[in-house]
């Protein structure tokens, strides 16, 4: 398993983290299997998508702002209430099919982290295991 950490920007924003993925599945060695990326934070997430055109990001972070405002009627007392939930939503973990030592993604697919709380410093792992 490795550990991979970035710095993300602005309060919500999601950060291409598919050349990472990619190096961990070279160094594991394995040709196929399955790789699981994992956030342990509350407050983010991991999603794979487009990543040809940013609009398709914008329109995900549009939607699930109009869904899970950020200011709302919770009762969590840190106002970080929406966060959680979007984590909730987009999920913490992801994964991926591995094919000839490369994560079997579509063409215009990445991966992301998901940040819904920033600027944080953040971290994420990375599991390939032998199919």
């Amino acid at each position: 398993m490795q550990q991979f950490e970035l710095s993300t920007r602005g309060r919500e924003g999601f950060h291409d983290i598919t050349p990472q993925v990619r190096q961990a599945i070279r160094e594991s060695g394995v040709q196929d299997g399955i790789c699981l990326v994992y956030c342990p934070h509350t407050t983010a997430g991991i999603t794979i998508n487009e990543n040809a055109d940013p609009d398709v990001i914008g329109d995900i972070l549009g939607a699930l702002e109009r869904a899970v405002p950020h200011q709302g009627d919770y009762r969590h007392a840190e106002g970080n209430s929406a966060a959680h939930v979007k984590s909730s939503l987009v999920g913490a973990a992801g994964q991926v099919l591995v094919q000839g030592g490369e994560p079997l993604l579509g063409t215009w697919q990445s991966i992301f982290f998901c940040e819904f709380d920033g600027p944080r410093r953040r971290r994420f792992l990375v599991k390939v295991l032998q199919g």
